[in-house]
């Protein structure tokens, strides 16, 4: 076998079903063997970055690591975008980049990038293979690491004449890694009996958790938790769907945008326990005045976490599904019922504190007529789809607002990039969902500055029968930076118009248009009476499927939280 067919091999034994992969010069052999594969579908993207972006909504979508590939040079270097995606978000995602051939390496070669120097601070681990007996090794290896402890992404650099050279593989059964422990971490019973007893001398305890429940797989543990403790829950960004946000203990998420109540919770709390989160800046905000009246407990897989951000008083260090596992067994033991119906009752006055929040500070908008307001046509997209369908988003406005205007009851159900904030990020990872979740319905809610950065996916949806949809909420502005020009810059357009200013009025670009040459089915709505038909005929169909819903730039997400501030400082006017 040559490399590249022992790499596609490679690639089966560990279970791979899906490639998105865009050939070039030195990546050919790999495109070639991929052709004789049975068991691997490889898609071809219209960009590399749609291509890593669409690996990534697979990923986020199954736990299993999502497969890319690209090219040298720069195809190598448009994969870049996503990796740090990736390794941001925590996201399994195994990267493969053909690599000039080993004698031109560092003498500035057609197409020759140190793909391997670039990516180094932005993935767990990378490769540059230099004898083709290794594949079999480094493969094992890199879907090990790239799945397993806190996930993230490995690159594999392959020379061209590596994919060429013949040999006979030999498959390893198992890793060893010096280093790397392959084991969990399990969480310390000293510190599980502390936790114990500071939640049962709370008054106000809350669980402020993020990404990590998602990641290990703990929601079902997370939900015993709750109903033995009833404690109150508040996620992050990157944990929605964790929890069931119509539980009557749910707070939905926390931060800038976050609810108030949420907030208010949080930073109020004698007893907050982060599980799987990391004290992001657009969680805490002044981070030195976030939750400073509470003991915080700290549960996290990686030990980098621990005090990185936010000092913390008692440090967990451990796989969250285990420690939350083995914490539903002490609180049985120690007599610790389960309530799953009815009210809950064992902290009313904290119930009662934060209900108050609720009431007077909801998730609200001002309707504004036959207006399409954003959040109605996420509420109404939430209506018809019962909260069951894969939601992704670009960045922006739009991300917010599908946030907290959609109820996600399910993990792996909000796909956003979070930590990067990539635009063109939604419609691609749309397309890697739907790949991953074809039974699910997958739709893309998306600003039209973010989705015109991956237009050209919409080809590869097209041709490739994958049925993702997309919402397209277009205000014709990029419409955060257009808010914080409105609240801290009088207003100011620093560069941030889409629409063409020689022609007022005339809706550009015009994504009916851009749809049709694509031969995709587009339709534009501009009021709110003819919207609820226009998205039904969306879920309907079984193909790709845009709505360019026009919607007014004046709008702005609320609650918000100034960079810097504290939720004290919180804006909802």
């Amino acid at each position: 076998m040559d490399g590249a067919e022992i790499l596609v091999a490679c690639l089966e034994r560990e279970g791979v079903d899906t490639i998105f992969a865009y050939p070039g010069g030195a990546s050919m052999p790999i495109h070639q063997a991929l052709t004789k594969s049975s068991m691997i579908r490889t898609i071809l993207p219209r960009h590399e970055q749609g291509g890593v972006f669409a690996a990534e909504g697979y990923a986020r979508a199954t736990g299993r690591a999502g497969v890319c590939m690209a090219t040298s040079g720069p195809g190598a270097t448009n994969l870049l975008s996503g990796i740090a995606d990736a390794y941001m978000d925590s996201v399994p995602l195994v990267a493969i980049t053909g690599q000039v051939p080993q004698w031109m390496i560092g003498r500035g070669a057609f197409q020759e990038t140190d793909v391997f120097g670039m990516t180094l601070p932005v993935v767990k681990h990378s490769y540059l293979v230099w004898d083709i007996n290794d594949i079999p090794r480094i493969v094992k290896e890199a879907f090990h690491i790239a799945q397993s402890g806190r996930p993230g992404p490995v690159l594999i650099d392959l020379p061209k004449n590596i994919q060429q050279q013949k040999a006979q593989p030999i498959y390893p059964t198992r890793v060893s890694l010096r280093g790397y422990d392959v084991a969990e971490p399990t969480p310390d019973e000293l510190a599980l009996n502390e936790l114990i007893g500071l939640i049962g001398g709370a008054k106000k305890p809350m669980l402020y958790v993020g990404g990590g429940i998602i990641s290990s797989g703990a929601a079902g543990e997370l939900m015993e938790f709750v109903e033995r403790t009833q404690i109150p829950v508040a996620t992050t960004l990157m944990g929605i769907g964790c929890f069931p946000e119509n539980h009557p203990l749910s707070l939905k998420w926390l931060g800038m945008h976050g609810t108030v109540y949420a907030n208010n919770a949080v930073n109020e709390s004698d007893v907050l326990l982060a599980m799987g989160v990391r004290f992001d800046d657009r969680v805490t905000g002044k981070v030195e005045e976030f939750a400073k009246h509470g003991t915080i407990v700290h549960v996290d897989i990686d030990a980098s976490e621990i005090n990185k951000n936010k000092v913390i008083k008692l440090p967990i260090i451990a796989d969250v599904k285990v420690t939350l596992h083995r914490l539903n067994e002490l609180l049985a033991q120690a007599g610790w019922e389960r309530v799953t119906e009815g009210k809950h009752g064992r902290y009313p006055e904290w119930y009662a504190e934060i209900q108050e929040w609720k009431t007077r500070y909801p998730l609200r908008f001002k309707e504004a007529g036959d207006l399409v307001q954003p959040q109605y046509a996420i509420q109404l997209l939430n209506e018809l789809t019962r909260g069951e369908a894969i939601v992704t988003t670009g960045v922006g406005q739009h991300q917010m607002w599908a946030g907290q205007f959609y109820d996600y009851i399910r993990p792996r159900s909000f796909i956003t990039s979070a930590g990067l904030g990539a635009m063109g990020f939604g419609f691609p990872a749309a397309m890697g969902a739907k790949v991953a979740c074809p039974e699910r319905q997958v739709v893309d809610i998306d600003g039209d500055g973010s989705f015109l950065m991956n237009v050209q996916e919409l080809a590869c949806a097209k041709v490739e029968g994958i049925a993702a949809k997309a919402i397209i909420l277009n205000n014709q502005h990029l419409g955060m930076v257009v808010q914080w020009e409105d609240r801290f810059y009088k207003s100011n357009r620093g560069h941030t118009v889409l629409s063409d200013p020689k022609q007022p009025g005339v809706i550009y670009p015009d994504y009916v248009k851009i749809c049709e040459g694509f031969g995709v089915r587009c339709e534009r709505v501009t009021r709110k009476k003819d919207l609820r038909a226009a998205m039904e005929r969306m879920l309907a169909s079984e193909e790709v499927y845009v709505l360019d819903v026009m919607t007014p730039y004046t709008e702005h997400v609320l609650p918000m939280i100034p960079a810097g501030g504290t939720y004290k400082d919180i804006i909802t006017e």
